[in-house]
């Protein structure tokens, strides 16, 4: 169960994501401001996102190698487990 709940956490929160930028660009779109004070705010705005953006993928590169890894344990385990187990049945 808590397997199917995580592969909908991603898809959500890329969408939620996506959400909040769009809502942060109509809000800095539709605020009456000056054409340079607008620049300067699409230009923070980006500056932030990419940020946002690239701790993001940091966070999914580690959950990803940490996946990897764990699974590579599962299978070492389940490998000895399954050896063990032959030796046992032979012996």
């Amino acid at each position: 169960m808590s397997e199917s709940k995580a592969s909908y956490a991603g898809p959500m929160i890329m969408t939620f994501l996506a959400g909040a930028v769009v809502g942060a660009v109509v809000v800095a779109l539709t605020t009456p401001k000056t054409g340079p004070e607008l620049r300067g705010d699409l230009k923070d705005l980006t500056a932030r996102a990419k940020r946002r953006a690239g701790q993001l993928a940091d966070d999914a590169s580690e959950t990803w190698d940490d996946l990897k890894e764990r699974s590579a344990q599962a299978a070492t385990d389940l490998k000895c487990s399954i050896t063990d187990a032959a030796q046992d049945l032979r012996g």
